[in-house]
């Protein structure tokens, strides 16, 4: 599945694929909802994002190229504060997805501890003469029982299952940020 995948996308000389995004002009590459700031200032526009990240992601671990393919050419200005605005643009998503994983991996530390604390006060509670005596001590305790185990297995799944997806996408948009990005020119002038 995966060589039928990479068929579809042609390869430099140099044998990395390319990512080929065509449009008539480099104002096309941006967000469209201002009209008067220019285009510099605006955002990518989130289908090229999309694309690209669909890409990256289709052809996994492969070497890639991003290539923009304008019908008209533009001034060297305008090719740099492209590459410079699609590098700034990923290292923003990266900056983004491992503050997410840090949230989570301190979230996790949280639960975890909370259900050590409660763990302990469920095991205190059990071995004390309450429980022996008490329903509403055996009832607590069981209690406490089942909530540090629901914390415990929180953490345990966020630390050992769920960071890895926000892992994968930093690395994606690293792999992005860090692209070789080369522009092509169907040979019409400005």
């Amino acid at each position: 599945m995966k060589k039928e995948i990479l068929e579809r996308y042609e390869r430099a000389e140099s044998g990395e694929i390319l990512i080929d995004v065509s449009t008539e002009k480099v104002e096309y590459l941006y967000n469209d909802f201002d009209k008067r700031a220019h285009f510099l200032k605006k955002d990518l526009n989130q289908d090229l994002v999309d694309y690209i990240i669909d890409c990256v992601t289709e052809i996994e671990k492969e070497k890639f190229i991003i290539q923009f393919s304008l019908e008209k050419e533009t001034d060297d200005e305008s090719i740099f504060r492209v590459k410079n605005s699609i590098n700034k643009f990923f290292v923003y998503m990266q900056e983004l997805e491992s503050r997410n994983m840090n949230d989570m991996v301190r979230t996790s530390m949280i639960l975890f501890s909370i259900g050590l604390v409660l763990a302990t006060f469920s095991v205190v509670i059990s071995k004390s003469q309450l429980v022996e005596t008490s329903v509403v001590a055996a009832v607590i305790a069981e209690g406490l029982t089942v909530a540090a185990w629901v914390s415990l297995w929180e953490s345990l799944a966020t630390f050992l299952i769920k960071w890895r997806p926000h892992k994968k996408k930093t690395l994606l948009y690293k792999s992005i940020a860090n692209s070789k990005i080369i522009f092509h020119f169907s040979g019409k002038k400005n």
